[in-house]
């Protein structure tokens, strides 16, 4: 396994969040090599649309072959990480150069997505969901 060695003054960490998927980035400057859970891109997120959500940060500020980023993903489905992920390289990229914050502001990309799913209420089939009235 190779190992580079990255100067503390160029890496920059962030986390991200949606719904129970949780990110965490490491930005460096580079060539434009993204790894997630020791895959590359293409393999972890197979579809065109996780890709999308992933790369967005990167190409609003017209960046996306300046960065090598290493991510972990835990937790959710696939599109909760990819939005994760696009949330944690957003502010990473604002610890990197904080005039990117306009930017990325503009975008939406730094607004945490609050949306949960809903709890289970006790005495009751699902959240919200009844059981069936009978009448007679």
């Amino acid at each position: 396994m190779m190992m580079t060695v990255i100067t503390q003054n160029s890496l920059m960490q962030a986390t991200g969040r949606r719904k129970t998927a949780t990110a965490t980035v490491v930005l460096n400057q580079g060539k434009g090599e993204i790894k997630i859970n020791g895959k590359d891109l293409e393999f972890y997120f197979p579809t065109f649309v996780h890709r999308y959500e992933v790369l967005k940060p990167l190409e609003v500020i017209e960046a996306t072959k300046k960065f090598d980023i290493i991510g972990k993903a835990r937790g959710g489905g696939l599109m909760g990480q990819a939005q994760a992920m696009k949330l944690a390289i957003a502010r990473a990229l604002i610890k990197y150069d904080p005039s990117y914050r306009s930017l990325l502001k503009k975008e939406g990309l730094l607004t945490r997505d609050p949306r949960m799913k809903e709890r289970k209420k006790t005495g009751r089939p699902g959240a919200r969901k009844r059981f069936q009235f009978s009448k007679r």
